[in-house]
C-alpha cells in the first residue's frame, strides 16, 4: 500500500506537530516496512532532524512547476490531493487538523485533529485566526473517510463544535520521541545540569509559558512551600511570561523560580530525568505530551483535573483542580516528601504508558488505513 502523508510540519516544525508527525512516520515505517510512504510538503528544510526521510521507502515531493513552487501553499491546499492520486497514493493522512480541499473521489483520506482550543477558549486567539482555523477544520473533517482524535476530549469537542458524527471518529492516541525512554548517562545529566545552572533537585514543568498552561497558578502555590524543590519552567515566552516574571520579583523568588526558554531537544530527555516530580497544572489541551514525556522519562507526575489530562496520566498520576492553588500546594508537599509514594506513582504510570508506544499506535493507525481499503 502507498500512503502518502502532508509533511509539512515534518520537515518545517520542530515542536509539537512536526514532533507528532515523526513520530507516526517513523513509527508505520519502522512497523510495516513493506509499504510505501510518500510525503508531500510545500517546501523542503535540511535539518538533521528530517534527514531520514529523504532516504529509505520514503519519497518526498514537493512543487515541482514554477508556479506551484511560487504559490507553494496554493499548491497544499489545492492541487495536492490529486498530486497524490496520480502518484498511486491509495490512502492520504492529513496529520494537522487539515486536508487538501480538492481531491479526487477514489482517494481516500484521514485527518489527525490534535485540539478545538481555538473553540474552548476563542479569547486566547485573534478573531481571524478563529474563522480561518475553524473554515480548514470544517472543510477537512466534512471531506476525510475518517476522523482520528487524538484523545477522547478532542472526540467529545469535534462532536460537539464540529457536529462531526461519533460513527465517523477513531480515537488514536500519540506518543513521545523514544530519546525520553532513553536512559541519558551520568555524565551527560552532569553536563545539561551545568550548561542550564539547574539545582541538584526541582520541580519541572514544560510547555509554552502561556496563560492556559496556567503557570503563575504553580508559581504562586510553591511561593508559600518552603520544603518543596525550587521550580524550573521550560518553555517559550509569550506576554504572559512577563506577569510570571513580575510575581518572582516581588516576591523575591529568583532562588525558587528559574525560567528556561531555549532548551534544546536534544537536552530536554536530560532535563526531564533529572527532575524530582513533574507539575503541569495546564487549564486545558488536547492531550498533553509532555504528561507522557515524563512518565517515560521515569518522573512522578502532578496534573489537572478534566480535559484530557487523565487519560495521558493514567491512574499513576496525582489530579488537582488547577485553579486551586492550596489544592495544588498541598499535592506538591505531598508527592514531593514521600519517596515511597512517588516510586508507587511512577511504577503504576509505567503500566499504564505501554499504550502509548509507536508500535501499539502504528498498530492502530494501520487498522484505520485497512479499514478504508
Amino acid at each position: 500500500m502507498k500512503i502518502g502523508f502532508d509533511a509539512k510540519r515534518l520537515f518545517n516544525n520542530f515542536t509539537g506537530l512536526g514532533n507528532y508527525s515523526r513520530f507516526v512516520v517513523d513509527a508505520l515505517a519502522n512497523r510495516f516496512p513493506e509499504h510505501a510512504y510518500a510525503l508531500y510538503t510545500p517546501r523542503l528544510r535540511h535539518h538533521p532532524e528530517t534527514t531520514p526521510y529523504q532516504q529509505g521507502n520514503f519519497i518526498v515531493r514537493t512543487p515541482e512547476s514554477v508556479l506551484s513552487k511560487q504559490f507553494a501553499s496554493v499548491w497544499r491546499s489545492y492541487a495536492l490531493g490529486n498530486v497524490a492520486a496520480q502518484d498511486g497514493v491509495q490512502i492520504f493522512h492529513g496529520l494537522s487538523n487539515e486536508l487538501p480541499v480538492t481531491k479526487p473521489a477514489s482517494l481516500k483520506t484521514v485527518v489527525t485533529v490534535h485540539d478545538l482550543i481555538f473553540k474552548r477558549f476563542p479569547q486566547y486567539y485573534k478573531a481571524i485566526d478563529v474563522q480561518i482555523y475553524t473554515w480548514k477544520l470544517k472543510k477537512a473533517c466534512a471531506s476525510a473517510d475518517v476522523v482520528i482524535a487524538v484523545s477522547q476530549q478532542t472526540s467529545n469537542d469535534l462532536q460537539e463544535f464540529m457536529q462531526v458524527p461519533a460513527s465517523k471518529i477513531q480515537v488514536v492516541y500519540q506518543g513521545c520521541h523514544p530519546n525520553f525512554k532513553t536512559l541519558v548517562s551520568e555524565a551527560q545529566k552532569q553536563e545539561v545540569r551545568k550548561k542550564y545552572n539547574l539545582p541538584h533537585e526541582y520541580l519541572l514543568c514544560v510547555g509554552t509559558l502561556e496563560r492556559r498552561k496556567n503557570a503563575l497558578t504553580l508559581v504562586k502555590a510553591i511561593s508559600k512551600l518552603n520544603d518543596s524543590p525550587p521550580l524550573v519552567l521550560v518553555g517559550k515566552a509569550t506576554a504572559y511570561t512577563k506577569e510570571i516574571t513580575a510575581f518572582v520579583e516581588a516576591n523575591k523568588l529568583q532562588q525558587r523560580v528559574m525560567i528556561l526558554q531555549h532548551v534544546s531537544f536534544v537536552d530536554l530527555p536530560a532535563v526531564y530525568q533529572m527532575a524530582h516530580v513533574f507539575v503541569y497544572p495546564s487549564l486545558f489541551e488536547g492531550f498533553g505530551i509532555p504528561i507522557v514525556e515524563a512518565i517515560v522519562s521515569g518522573v512522578p507526575v502532578i496534573t489537572s483535573t478534566g480535559s484530557c489530562f487523565m487519560e495521558a496520566g493514567g491512574s499513576g498520576a496525582r489530579y488537582v483542580n488547577p485553579e486551586n492553588e492550596e489544592e495544588l500546594r498541598m499535592q506538591i508537599k505531598a508527592v514531593s516528601l514521600d519517596t515511597d509514594l512517588r516510586n508507587k506513582m511512577i511504577t503504576t504510570s509505567q503500566a499504564y504508558i505501554k499504550q502509548f508506544e509507536p508500535p501499539v499506535i502504528a498498530q492502530n493507525l494501520m487498522q484505520v488505513y485497512q479499514s478504508l481499503r
